[in-house]
């Protein structure tokens, strides 16, 4: 569970990034979070793991404080909750199993890490992340020889291997073609159900977000305009969230 109580971001030059936030999130759910660039999508998720500090409140993970966490603690807390960027954030020429390998370093000393001194195990559990996401034949090709989604299944099969409880998805599939998006997309929601992992995503596309969510909530300058099932996340709701009439690329239209 995970828990955002009286959460708020300042950022230097005072701009106010998200406003009193107040949410609660399962285990299990496929939450999105939609809203206009600059809405604090990014901003809320990645204070979950600390990539963003808050200013003010505190974030709760099974009852505990990660906004209070520091060293080991703080440590251990972080190696549960993997995170997909939309750039995927790998090591390009490095091997694809390597990449993988990299969810990995929270369970072993520094030294080993940079030395790549992994045991069987772990390479074992990373070619079954890999197979997870159909890409095991990958495993020792360099990174930069993949497409974008081979790319993004990559870093997919990363927080499979990190054994995370928690995935963090910031606009996963923003640089995608559509078909590529889908196969995206569906790797999420299939490791959510299969692995019960709770799965929270931030996306552009309206329809999408419809399609896979369990759950949707919509962010407006910082605070929350919607939250709620798939099936109260009307044309009219999503109107309210983007303060102003839904545009087709706002839909399923564009690149996704």
């Amino acid at each position: 569970m995970i828990e955002f109580q009286h959460i708020s971001k300042v950022y230097p030059n005072g701009t106010v990034g998200l406003n009193d936030i107040n949410l609660t999130i399962h285990p299990g759910e496929f939450v999105v979070i939609v809203g206009l660039s600059g809405a604090g999508k990014s901003t809320l998720l990645r204070s979950i793991n600390r990539l963003n500090e808050i200013t003010d409140g505190q974030i709760l993970i099974d009852g505990k404080s990660i906004t209070s966490a520091k060293g080991l603690e703080l440590r251990r807390m972080r190696r549960d909750i993997g995170m997909i960027f939309q750039n995927f954030n790998l090591v390009k020429r490095s091997s694809v199993l390597r990449n993988v390998l990299s969810g990995r370093v929270g369970y072993h000393s520094t030294l080993k890490t940079l030395l790549g001194l992994f045991p069987k195990e772990d390479i074992d559990l990373c070619l079954n992340a890999l197979e997870r996401v159909n890409i095991r034949e990958k495993a020792y090709s360099r990174a930069d020889e993949l497409s974008g989604g081979q790319q993004q299944r990559v870093s997919i099969a990363r927080a499979l291997a990190q054994e995370a409880k928690i995935i963090l998805a910031d606009e996963p599939v923003a640089s995608l073609d559509p078909l590529t998006t889908r196969q995206v997309m569906d790797d999420l929601k299939r490791i959510n159900q299969e692995l019960g992992i709770t799965t929270i995503v931030n996306l552009h596309f309206i329809d999408l977000a419809r399609e896979y969510a369990t759950r949707i909530i919509g962010l407006r300058a910082g605070q929350v305009v919607f939250d709620g099932p798939v099936s109260e996340a009307t044309d009219a709701k999503f109107s309210e969230i983007y303060g102003r009439a839904i545009h087709e690329d706002e839909l399923l239209g564009g690149n996704a």
